[in-house]
């Protein structure tokens, strides 16, 4: 059985899925246990979106047409990343890219073949099944940051289950069209989207595995 550590290491954003079907069976059997996930007093300020077949086409359909219309798309002011990024944050962000694009074998002067990648965000990476996380816009900081536990747990059930996921904030860009697409109430969002099938294990992009801080970096402990 897989434990929470090897979870934890095994867990990837994978871009290169196999067309494979996944069971609804499967996807409520891991929604069912994430609903768990902890959240600040019991909100639980959340709601999950799946699609697969046609449902994931129309939805990918969809914000294709809106972002060709509108390339520099519709974040609702809630933008994904903060403008101007700063140090040390820019430069993680930006070996993490080069290191995908290595992969790739797209050199940083094809623009095109980059964008081209980065659009098959909206192909859920070739997966079958699509999750969409809706939250109200009068949530605060703490309610995004539980419903990023969900996510995590998602994910980390995924692995669990032999599947991979890939969290995707690219479909921030086109919440408006979302909220239409879905037929959200007025006061819900969609904060973004997860892929979610069996990964192409012959994929030089699933080769990936980004660098993480040293713990002496990002932790301090004191009183030990």
């Amino acid at each position: 059985m897989t434990t929470v550590s090897e979870a934890m290491m095994a867990r990837i954003s994978v871009r290169a899925f196999k067309p494979d079907p996944v069971p609804e069976a499967l996807v409520r059997e891991i929604l069912d246990v994430a609903r768990y996930a902890p959240s600040g007093g019991n909100l639980q300020p959340w709601k999950i979106i799946a699609v697969s077949g046609a449902a994931r086409e129309a939805v990918s359909a969809a914000v294709k047409q809106a972002l060709l219309a509108n390339p520099a798309g519709d974040e609702a002011g809630r933008p994904v990343y903060p403008p101007h990024l700063w140090e040390p944050y820019r430069s993680r962000r930006y070996k993490v890219g080069e290191d995908m694009y290595a992969l790739l074998g797209i050199p940083r002067e094809d623009k095109p073949a980059r964008y081209a990648h980065v659009a098959r965000n909206l192909d859920f990476f070739g997966a079958p099944v699509g999750l969409f996380f809706v939250i109200e816009e009068r949530m605060g900081h703490g309610q995004w940051a539980h419903l990023g536990m969900l996510l995590q747990s998602i994910a980390l059930l995924a692995v669990e289950k032999g599947l991979a996921s890939c969290m995707q904030e690219a479909w921030g860009r086109a919440r408006g069209t979302l909220k239409a697409h879905f037929k959200l109430a007025p006061e819900e969002m969609v904060y973004c989207g997860m892929a979610l099938g069996y990964a192409d294990e012959s994929a030089a992009v699933n080769t990936l595995r980004a660098d993480r801080a040293a713990l002496d970096e990002i932790a301090r402990f004191e009183g030990f």
